[in-house]
């Protein structure tokens, strides 16, 4: 008999083994004890998360003859055979490739028929955004108002891009991430299953791998077992098998960085890819590092946050001390700049390299946070008495005062001209401003709300923010992505974004032309005519 991979051997098949969304499950199974079953449900969250298990479960449960406190029996035919996918009443759609408007009328021909057997037919639709503008208005009519005995289940990873016609129609459930303890304690129990001896240790390393996802830890796990197989799977051996990197090796490289050691860090970085250590992986884990060490300056009740060993734990105490804040915060936007420009590097080591020379040598930057950082810089030459006049005022970026002008005078900050003809798409942005950032993601749409608009030099729309770490989270690319997304859903529009720090420390209004106000006035004069 073929070997049946790990993810698909011990996919739920009831409500009880499902892990990590006990909101839904509980939901779900009180709606079909009291018969309150809904016509349309819409299930979104990240991969691995169970949407389609619950889906199929909840399929199995509305067409069970036995059901037990809401869960399906497994044993009477109907059970069975959505089990084994010979059911007619369970029917699943990838909506990636059956994304026409011919696939929906399908449906809504075959709605007209009722069940032969069971009571329910049950459209499971997956990754259900991918479906064409067409397609969802062919879809819209049927799920307004479907036969009594048809229930839509639509799954998709992207809820954002669903058009609200069809959202306003459906009961919107969305899976959390799963944590990591309850990953790793999902991990062991089918360990022991199958048993395969494991290191706790290993097992939570996985586990934090596979990022709130049980159907990726369970196929992190499949790999790591069949190179080691029929041996012990330990820490060391996760970590050949991911190319990862022990969290020792962050506590050196912050070392040499800290040390403005360029060669040093080279030379860790060199020893790292020798032993076959993954670069995008090295600097994702490097990034979290960073992480865990701003967060333990930030208060002083973190450790409960922070998943790692007491040895671990003490070494970033330590380390945390030894750093201030504003650095670690500049090293964690260029390491996150850096991930983001890796996923389509080909030289990702020549990437890497040059990103560990900024951090080591910050005087190559000329933004606000390099500048904190050249500043202290200076301070400590000046305490150690190796401080030279002309080089320290080039190091930090001052220049001579202009002939004629008063020696230490604050430099005129002048305004930022705007273009006499503003472009129609940003003009349709600002007036939408409210509506776009309303709809994204918690944190992103927290970080915007304060935001200013202007106008780039090259006629982008520029988003100002006061604050660096409101910075580091918006200037991403998947943030970016985000916003211009729902900058299309809401206007129909394609427009540049360029995101970027008031650094000249005045008012926004004195030193950009605040294109909200200028548009806001412009509407109400309209109005006045």
């Amino acid at each position: 008999m073929s070997y049946t991979a790990l993810y698909r051997k011990f996919r739920p098949q009831e409500f009880e083994e499902v892990r990590g969304q006990e909101h839904i499950v509980t939901t779900l199974k009180n709606q079909i004890k009291a018969g309150r079953i809904g016509h349309a449900y819409l299930f979104c969250g990240t991969r691995g998360t169970g949407k389609t298990s619950i889906a199929k479960i909840f399929a199995k449960a509305v067409n069970c003859e036995h059901p037990v406190e809401g869960s399906p029996c497994g044993q009477c035919r109907s059970c069975r055979n959505i089990a084994a996918g010979s059911s007619l009443n369970v029917i699943e759609i990838d909506a990636a490739s059956n994304n026409g408007v011919d696939n929906i009328r399908e449906i809504r021909e075959e709605v007209a028929y009722s069940p032969a057997e069971g009571r329910y037919k049950v459209y499971i639709i997956d990754e259900v955004h991918m479906l064409s503008i067409g397609a969802f208005n062919a879809l819209l009519k049927t799920l307004e108002e479907p036969p009594s005995y048809v229930i839509f289940i639509l799954a998709t990873t992207e809820a954002h891009k669903i058009p609200i016609t069809i959202l306003s129609r459906c009961q919107r459930y969305d899976f959390r991430r799963i944590t990591i303890d309850t990953i790793a304690g999902r991990l062991e129990e089918l360990m022991k299953k199958e048993q395969v001896e494991t290191e706790p240790k290993a097992i939570r390393y996985i586990a934090k791998a596979a990022d709130g996802s049980m159907r990726d830890a369970l196929s992190l796990l499949d790999q790591c077992i069949a190179f080691y197989l029929g041996e012990k799977l330990t820490y060391d051996h996760v970590l050949d098998v991911l190319g990862a990197v022990d969290t020792e090796v962050f506590s050196r490289m912050l070392r040499k960085i800290m040390a403005q050691d360029v060669l040093g860090a080279a030379a860790l970085l060199e020893e790292l890819i020798v032993h076959g250590r993954e670069p995008g992986q090295f600097v994702l884990d490097f990034t979290w590092y960073l992480r865990n060490l701003l967060l333990l300056q930030s208060s002083d009740n973190m450790e409960d946050m922070l998943d790692i060993s007491t040895e671990n734990l003490a070494l970033l105490k330590e380390e945390a001390q030894m750093i201030e804040g504003e650095r670690l915060i500049r090293y964690i936007r260029i390491f996150s700049e850096l991930s983001s420009q890796l996923r389509y590097a080909v030289q990702k080591r020549v990437l890497i390299e040059i990103a560990l020379i900024k951090l080591c040598r910050p005087e190559m930057e000329r933004d606000y946070s390099s500048l904190a950082q050249r500043i202290s810089q200076l301070e400590q030459r000046l305490e150690q008495g190796t401080f030279v006049q002309g080089k320290a005022q080039e190091d930090a970026g001052f220049q001579q005062p202009m002939p004629g002008t008063m020696e230490g005078a604050v430099p005129e900050v002048r305004k930022q001209k705007l273009p006499k003809a503003i472009p129609e798409d940003v003009r349709q942005v600002v007036k939408d401003w409210r509506p776009i950032i309303e709809g994204l993601s918690g944190g992103l749409k927290n970080y915007l709300k304060p935001a200013h608009l202007s106008l780039s030099d090259q006629g982008q729309l520029l988003i100002v923010l006061e604050d660096e770490v409101a910075l580091a989270f918006v200037d991403t690319e998947a943030h970016i992505q985000e916003l211009k997304e729902m900058i299309a859903l809401k206007t129909g529009r394609d427009v540049e974004i360029k995101v970027q720090l008031n650094e000249t420390k005045q008012p926004f209004e004195e030193t950009y032309a605040d294109l909200g106000k200028i548009i806001n006035m412009e509407i109400t004069i309209e109005d006045e005519e």
